[in-house]
């Protein structure tokens, strides 16, 4: 299989993962068009404590700048796929 499309799909389940725990978002609504906002009903303490946990589980830096593009669950999952080393 192709070790991209392997990444991708490990890097989207950590990431649902990651929603489902800590916020108890239902799996379901955790598609790539979802809005952090408006479909799941997080608040900015909500997404700012999400993006701390991916932070530390991908090992990476979200700047201010980038975090607020970062809107969907699918912005999210590609923006790690593009910064995360491993």
């Amino acid at each position: 299989m192709n070790t991209v499309v392997d990444r991708k799909t490990d890097i989207a389940n950590r990431v649902k993962t990651i929603l489902h725990e800590k916020l108890g978002v239902d799996t379901a609504s955790l598609v790539d068009t979802a809005r952090f906002s408006d479909d799941l009903g997080l608040d900015s303490l909500d997404v700012l404590e999400t993006f701390m946990a991916m932070e530390k589980e991908f090992n990476i830096k979200i700047t201010d700048e980038d975090a607020e593009k970062l809107t969907t669950v699918g912005s999210v999952i590609e923006y790690i796929s593009t910064h995360a080393r491993k």
